[in-house]
């Protein structure tokens, strides 16, 4: 016999859904530009004008915090999951393992066929460490979470160090740091080129280059990136305990810790922006202002981000329903957007690749973001699930899983 579906949180997807949004406002850079245009404009896709314009407003709202206000709620649904699977008589352990399993299989699948950019397989690794700290108390969450994103300060400093040690020798010095430039710096015209060919190429092409480029991310991005993942992991625990990822925090609340959190992080950012312009980020003040010194105050961009996006909910609304029912199919919506990118972007599809500058990407995005919206809400009146949560929940419970809707829940979703 199937158990019901529990109760949804609304809330939850409401965050859930404007972080899957954002994420692709600068994840859309990685799919149209070389790697290192991500971190720096002057790589590539122009860094004056409007391109300039563009980076900034991602650079002081949007860079790292959509990614990690994700982490936010992959923390606090794994505290949801596993808790429903101890009330239900199921054990919480192997639920857990068995649903992060999967989804490192998917998370491989996505990174090896689909786009190198991958972030599921680096969120399956480390929702594995996480498990056994879910039951901390709610200020050794925090606690811990604070340790780690010192930690992850830490590991960046290291990279910014040798990026300054770079600096220091002449111009043309053969060194062995050509992976941090070509990664964060200006790579020479010799790399650009080789991307662009790459992508503009065929399928295949494309594939033997991510098994020869990224076939060990996961284990990389763990070591760089995991302190961070695992902190934000911990916080979106704590946000769920504390009732602000649950809805039930009040306005005035929401609005106060708001403004504080932006009145500390928004001045950082403000002065981190004007360090990389007058640098004409070079690859010393980008690992140092747009790497190492955020990871000190992007956690309280990010909870000042949950709070205003709760702020602006109207929960009958059209556009609420619309962005919630996206982060409720948000890894549907993933690969989705990931798809059509590669599509529009990569040389088997239409071989936009490299063509377009940094502003041009955003009417993309906006056309992304409508086919989101529009397929989402229907889909969900139909349907319990996204057709991969579906199969994801299907395989981890090692049998199929009931998908339609009952009445009642359409009705709800209209």
């Amino acid at each position: 016999m199937h158990s019901p579906p529990p109760t949804r949180l609304l809330s939850l997807d409401l965050v859930r859904g404007v972080a899957l949004l954002g994420i692709l406002l600068l994840n859309i850079v990685s799919f149209a530009m070389p790697e290192a245009a991500y971190f720096n404009p002057r790589a590539y896709g122009g860094w004056h004008g409007a391109d300039r314009i563009v980076w900034l407003v991602n650079f002081l709202f949007f860079d790292g915090r959509m990614r990690g206000l994700f982490s936010f709620l992959f923390g606090a649904s794994l505290l949801i999951v596993t808790d429903a699977a101890e009330a239900a008589g199921r054990a919480p352990a192997r639920a857990h393992y068995a649903r992060m399993a999967w989804l490192l299989v998917f998370g491989l699948a996505h990174l090896w066929l689909v786009w190198h950019g991958d972030i599921l397989a680096h969120y399956a690794l480390a929702g594995m460490i996480a498990y056994p700290l879910r039951r901390l108390p709610l200020p050794q969450l925090l606690g811990l979470g604070g340790v780690l994103v010192l930690a992850s300060t830490a590991v960046f400093a290291m990279l910014a160090h040798d990026a300054w040690r770079l600096s220091l020798l002449p111009p043309g010095t053969h060194t062995t740091a050509s992976a941090l430039v070509n990664a964060f710096g200006t790579p020479p015209q010799s790399r650009i080129a080789a991307e662009l060919a790459v992508h503009r190429g065929s399928y295949a092409g494309v594939v033997a280059h991510r098994f020869d480029e990224y076939a060990g991310t996961p284990i990389a991005m763990l070591s760089l990136y995991g302190w961070q993942t695992l902190a934000y992991m911990l916080f979106g625990m704590a946000a769920l305990r504390s009732g602000l990822l649950t809805g039930d925090w009040p306005r005035a609340r929401l609005l106060r810790w708001w403004r504080r959190s932006w009145a500390i992080a928004l001045p950082v950012y403000a002065l981190l922006s004007v360090w990389l312009i007058a640098a004409q980020f070079s690859l010393f003040a980008v690992l140092t202002a747009a790497v190492t010194l955020p990871e000190l105050v992007r956690p309280v961009a990010i909870l000042g981000w949950a709070c205003l996006i709760l702020l602006l909910a109207r929960p009958d609304g059209w556009l609420t329903t619309r962005i919630a029912a996206v982060g409720r199919m948000a890894f549907s919506n993933y690969i989705a957007t990931s798809l059509l990118c590669v599509l529009l972007f990569d040389g088997y599809g239409l071989g936009w690749f490299g063509q377009l500058s940094r502003w041009q990407l955003y009417p993309v995005v906006a056309v992304v973001w409508a086919m989101l919206l529009a397929w989402s809400a229907p889909w969900l009146a139909q349907f319990r699930y996204g057709p991969l949560e579906w199969l994801w929940r299907s395989l981890a419970r090692g049998r199929l899983q009931p998908i339609r809707n009952s009445l009642a829940n359409r009705s709800q979703l209209h």
